[in-house]
């Protein structure tokens, strides 16, 4: 029922995850976030493109981003999509603009997180990954989604890479052949995906909001000695910020994932989709606006 909400409601509840349609309201949340002892990935909004220009649009806001980083001396990287570099276009196009991405990162000395879609984009996101490291790209890493059944395979697949990886849930709509349905076989899919990442010397951004998962973590990393800089956890920019806070307090890395940008619709209904109490907030506060607007006057 979402799509049928209003939108300037959809934006207004979705404020707490994203931080506005332009670099200076991200500029602005990543230093609020460095002061408080963590990281940033900033990725900019974009799933929407239709056409080549916007696609090449993408590429100059993140050159843009590039350069904010540096000047304003912030503790962050990048996150792309690469549907927002033109995959659903074309396949070289996407490769060509991803590379000048990398190479820009590269140049000033970061990093960029190649972010994982919806499953019909897995084969592609994997195979433009390597493709980038094997021509000795090594400031570029990926994103695994624990529901999907392939992800053990992608694993090994990778290994010769020891990849660097952000591990997450995954909230793409899948069907039961590619995916787990069940809550428990994600959570131990996670688990097991965690282990075999570690164990093959992979960096790990461990992101979720799931209390268990992140106690499983702390964990599986103390079991194996890491010191803070050989992972670190990720979590959503205004989602559960006290759990954050913790982590930070006991002396983890974590990286807040900071989106902007004017195409924000898309991204906010996938958020409230995973976030079914916000949606409820959604459902409760329309279905007011409507019984105050039918019952004006009638008391």
């Amino acid at each position: 029922m979402l799509p049928a909400v209003p939108r300037p409601l959809v934006q207004k509840l979705s404020e707490r995850y994203i931080a506005g349609p332009e670099l200076k309201d991200a500029r602005e949340t990543v230093r609020n976030v460095n002061a408080e002892g963590k990281l940033a990935t900033i990725d900019v909004l974009g799933e929407e493109i239709t056409n080549e220009d916007e696609a090449a649009a993408i590429v100059r806001a993140y050159q843009d981003v590039f350069a904010d980083i540096e000047h304003c001396g912030l503790d962050a990287n990048v996150s792309v999509k690469l549907t927002a570099l033109g995959l659903k276009l074309d396949y070289d196009l996407c490769r060509e603009n991803l590379a000048v991405v990398v190479e820009d990162a590269e140049s000033r000395g970061n990093f960029v997180r190649i972010d994982m879609e919806d499953s019909s984009t897995t084969d592609d996101t994997l195979r433009l990954y390597r493709d980038l490291r094997e021509r000795g790209r090594d400031n570029v890493g990926v994103v695994l989604q624990a529901m999907l059944r392939r992800t053990d395979d992608d694993i090994a697949a990778l290994t010769d890479l020891k990849p660097s990886v952000r591990l997450c849930k995954g909230i793409y709509i899948e069907p039961p052949d590619l995916a787990y349905q069940d809550f428990d076989e994600v959570r131990a899919s996670y688990v097991r995906a965690l282990d075999a990442l570690l164990a093959g010397g992979s960096y790990v951004g461990i992101a979720t909001h799931d209390e268990w998962l992140l106690d499983e973590g702390r964990r599986l990393v103390a079991e194996r000695g890491l010191s803070r800089d050989e992972y670190e956890f990720q979590m959503l920019l205004g989602v559960r910020p006290a759990l954050g806070d913790e982590l930070v307090r006991e002396g983890h890395r974590l990286r807040i994932y900071v989106p902007f940008g004017g195409h924000w619709y898309a991204y906010s209904l996938r958020r409230l989709q995973e976030n079914p109490k916000i949606a409820g907030y959604i459902a409760a506060d329309t279905l007011g606006r409507l019984i105050g607007r039918n019952g004006s006057g009638g008391s």
